[in-house]
């Protein structure tokens, strides 16, 4: 054999020993063969920072998703490395870990990274006003008339206590308005998440202080993404709920 051909053996051999790399079983997490464990982040805003303004500042975007919503997903991948979670998608990591004891922490972040990837899709410069077509047909049927929804989804995010969130959900085949404290989740419950709105302090304090009404008034009239919350309503076949 000659010194090329050898050469040419010696560097497939390589490349064969470098693609079985790839497609070994990760043991530590479990892993299906071919797959790393994904590295969770911040889904990407649908806008620039200063595009809900004047309702939502920029410098108010920017603490809240820079800091408040990377830090969640930062935090997140801290605590499932190496763990039967890091192979697993972010949804199913907040349901597998709801009101499971020992696992408050992987719960509390993972639920807070999904729930800022649904607000911040949720909104858009130009928004508010009311939908069209079947999520109107839907909110009529189930609150009485589009103002009746809204006065109660305002209600729920004004009224409650401390941090957390104002949902529109949809459950058997209905919508309601049901409201969260911290980090808990339509998600945990077997609800389909439409919209909502986040009422942590850091949502709104430099933009509206103790002004938790005006912001709620300022979200329902003139940032509502309609068109991204009818796109979530469920379809006669199986669906995902991811935002």
């Amino acid at each position: 054999m000659d010194t090329a051909m050898r050469r040419r053996r010696i560097a497939s051999l390589f490349a064969a020993l470098a693609a079985l790399r790839f497609v070994m079983p990760d043991t530590a997490t479990g892993a299906p063969p071919g797959l790393m464990p994904p590295v969770f982040s911040p889904q990407a805003l649908p806008y620039t920072e200063n595009a809900l303004e004047p309702y939502i500042s920029a410098r108010t975007v920017s603490f809240h998703y820079g800091k408040h919503h990377r830090g969640y997903a930062d935090k997140l991948n801290e605590l499932v490395k190496e763990t039967e979670y890091a192979a697993l998608p972010l949804e199913e990591i907040v349901k597998r870990t709801a009101s499971v004891k020992g696992r408050e922490a992987v719960f509390n972040n993972a639920a807070q990274l999904w729930n800022h990837d649904l607000f911040w899709k949720g909104m858009r410069a130009g928004g508010g006003g009311m939908p069209g077509g079947k999520l109107l047909e839907m909110i009529n049927a189930s609150f009485g008339s589009f103002d009746a929804f809204k006065k109660e989804f305002a209600g729920a995010a004004v009224s409650q206590f401390g941090s957390g969130w104002a949902w529109l959900v949809e459950e058997g085949g209905t919508l309601r308005v049901v409201k969260t404290g911290n980090a808990d989740t339509p998600v945990a419950h077997g609800q389909n998440p439409i919209l909502v709105i986040d009422v942590w302090e850091h949502a709104y304090y430099l933009d509206y202080q103790n002004r938790r009404k005006d912001f709620v008034a300022a979200f329902l009239d003139h940032l509502v993404n309609w068109e991204f919350a009818a796109g979530r309503l469920q379809q006669p076949k199986a669906r995902a709920v991811t935002p």
